[in-house]
C-alpha cells in the first residue's frame, strides 16, 4: 500500500479496442488485488511484494484482455477474479479503412488466487474458438453461501450467455437462467439480476434467484418519479443497501425490492442523452451507503462507417461534464469528486478510497490497435472526502439531445450553496423543473414552471433541493444549457 500512490500505466502491448483500465480492485488480507487491461496484467500487491501474473494459465502468450467489467469477489483466504482473455491475442493489422483482431483464442476465465500461499489457480475457462464471435464475458462473480458456488453473470458476448452457477472447487459449471445478464447483487438471500442485451435496450427486466430454493421470480421495471419517460436505461452496475437493490443505469438508477412489495421505480440521475453513463465501474458499499461512478466517456465509436454508426459516434463522443463520483445515502444524493474521462475500479483500503482511472474509452470493432491507447493510474483519496464540502462542476448539454429525447438532468444539489442554470435558447420557450430526492419508498416529484425568453436565461437553482430535472415543453435544437454547481 506504501508503494500505490506512484502506480501509473502507459499504453503498453495489449491487442483489442481502444483502452481497457484498471479492474477489479480488491483488497483482501493484506493483498490489494487488480487487473491492468487490455495488457492482461493480474497485479498482486502486498506490503514488501508485488507480483504481476500474465494469464499464461489460459493459454499461450502474448495474452491480452483481462476484465472490463470489476467481476471480483471473496471468499475466506481466496481472491476469485474474472473477465476474458485472448491467449494467444492475434492482431491482424490495418488495411482497406480497418483494424482488426482474431477471437479464436478469446477465452472467459475465472482464477483463483490464495493470499495465503501466493498461489494462482485457473479454476474455469470456456472459448467457442470463433474468428469474430466469443463466448459470454464474466461481467459479474457472486459468492452464495448457502451452496458454496460462484454465481457468474454473462451478458457481453454470443453464445453461452446467462447466469451460471460454478462450483469453486471442482470448476464444474451449470446454466441457472438463459437470460443475458451484465450484473448482480445480493439483498438479504436472494441474488438479483439485470437483464437485457446492454448495448441494444439496455436493463429489461430484474430477475431474482432464491439462493436457498433455487426458485426464480421475474420483475418488470417501474415509472419514473419525475413522471417523465426514460429511453436506454444500459447497466452499468448493482448494489445492496437498506435492503433494497441499486441499478445504477445510463440516465439514473432503479432502486427497489419487489419481495417487499417495492418495485423498482427509476430516479433520474446526470441524464443527457449521450453515453455519459455509471458504465465499467462498481458500485462500492462504503460508510453504510453506496458509491458509484457516472463516466464522461467510457465506450465510443471511434471512426463512423455508417449513418448509423455517424449518429451513434456523436452521441458516444459528446462530452457534457466531468466524471463524477457519487455518494449515495438515501435520501441524499451527494458528489464527492469530479474526475476525467473515466473511473474504471474503486475499492476501500486503510481509511483510503482506491481510484482506478483512464483517460481513453473501449471503442469499436474495426479500429483495434496491437496495444491499449489510454493512460491510466490508481488515485488515492481519504475517505473523509464523502463528508467534505462538494468539488465545483459544470455540464454543457447540447438542447438538442433533450429536444429530441425529453426529460434530462438529475443533478444531484446537496451541498452547493450557488447552483445555477443558464440556457441560451434560440426560441421562447417553457421550462418545467422536477425537485425530488431518493426516499424510500419513494415520492412522487415536485414541479415548477419557468418561462424562457430567446437568448440567454438564468435560472437560480438554490431555492430548490435534493434532485432536479429538466423539461422542455418546445424542441431547441440550436440552444444550450449550462448547469454550473458551486
Amino acid at each position: 500500500m506504501n508503494r500505490l500512490p506512484n502506480y501509473r500505466f502507459p499504453p503498453r502491448y495489449g491487442p483489442e479496442w481502444g483502452s481497457g483500465g484498471i479492474f477489479g480492485l480488491r483488497y483482501h488480507n493484506g493483498v490489494l488485488y487488480f487487473t491492468v487491461a487490455f495488457e492482461a496484467e493480474a497485479h498482486f500487491v502486498k506490503e514488501d511484494s508485488h507480483r504481476i501474473y500474465e494469464f499464461e494459465l489460459v493459454g499461450e502468450k502474448p495474452t491480452s484482455g483481462g476484465d472490463t467489467y470489476n467481476a471480483v469477489d471473496v471468499v475466506d483466504e481466496f481472491i476469485y477474479f474474472g473477465g476474458w482473455v485472448h491467449a494467444p491475442a492475434i492482431y491482424e493489422g490495418k488495411g482497406n479503412e480497418k483494424a482488426t483482431i482474431n477471437f479464436v483464442n478469446k477465452y472467459s476465465h475465472v482464477h483463483e488466487y490464495d493470499t495465503e500461499n501466493d498461489s494462482i489457480r485457473l479454476v474455469w475457462k470456456e472459448s467457442i474458438h470463433h474468428p469474430t464471435d466469443w463466448a459470454g464475458e464474466v461481467s459479474d462473480i457472486i459468492y452464495n453461501p448457502y451452496t458454496d458456488e460462484l454465481l457468474l453473470a454473462r451478458e457481453d458476448g454470443h453464445q453461452n450467455l446467462g447466469i451460471y452457477a460454478l462450483d469453486r472447487k471442482k470448476g464444474e459449471i451449470k446454466l441457472l437462467n438463459s437470460a443475458p445478464s451484465p450484473k448482480g447483487t445480493i439483498v438479504h438471500d436472494t441474488a438479483f439480476f439485470g437483464i437485457g442485451k446492454n448495448f441494444a435496450k439496455g436493463l429489461e427486466e430484474i430477475h431474482a434467484l432464491d439462493m436457498i430454493s433455487g426458485r426464480w421470480e421475474k420483475f418488470k421495471l417501474g415509472e419514473s418519479i419525475d413522471g417523465e419517460r426514460y429511453l436506454h436505461p444500459h447497466l452499468g452496475a448493482m448494489g445492496s443497501a437498506y435492503n433494497r437493490a441499486f441499478a445504477f443505469v445510463r440516465g439514473g438508477l432503479f432502486v427497489g425490492n419487489p419481495l417487499n412489495d417495492e418495485p423498482f421505480e427509476f430516479f433520474r440521475l446526470f441524464d443527457f442523452y449521450t453515453f455519459y453513463a455509471p458504465f465499467r465501474i462498481n458500485a462500492l458499499p462504503l460508510d453504510g451507503g453506496l458509491v458509484i461512478a457516472y463516466n464522461a466517456h467510457h465506450d465510443a465509436i471511434y471512426k463512423p462507417r455508417s449513418p448509423g454508426e455517424i449518429r451513434f459516434a456523436k452521441l458516444t463522443n459528446t462530452i457534457v461534464g466531468p466524471s463524477v463520483l457519487v455518494y449515495i445515502a438515501p435520501p441524499m444524493v451527494k458528489i464527492v469528486g469530479s474526475f476525467g474521462a473515466r473511473i474504471t475500479s474503486m475499492e476501500k483500503a486503510n481509511g483510503k478510497l482506491l481510484l482506478g482511472t483512464n483517460t481513453t474509452p473501449n471503442t469499436g470493432a474495426l479500429d483495434a490497435t496491437p496495444f491499449d491507447t489510454g493512460n491510466k493510474d490508481i488515485v488515492v483519496l481519504d475517505e473523509k472526502i464523502l463528508q467534505e464540502k462538494p468539488p465545483a462542476v459544470s455540464f454543457s448539454i447540447p438542447l438538442a439531445y433533450p429536444s429530441m429525447a425529453g426529460a434530462f438532468g438529475g443533478i444531484p444539489l446537496d451541498g452547493y450553496k450557488n447552483p445555477r442554470m443558464v440556457i441560451y435558447a434560440s426560441r421562447n420557450n417553457e421550462l418545467t423543473i422536477y425537485e425530488y430526492d431518493l426516499t424510500l419508498p419513494p415520492i412522487e416529484a415536485y414541479s415548477d414552471k419557468f418561462d424562457i425568453k430567446k437568448g440567454k436565461n438564468i435560472i437560480e437553482l438554490n431555492s430548490f433541493s435534493g434532485i432536479v430535472s429538466f423539461r422542455l415543453k418546445e424542441e431547441d435544437f440550436k440552444g444550450k444549457v449550462r448547469i454550473e454547481l458551486r
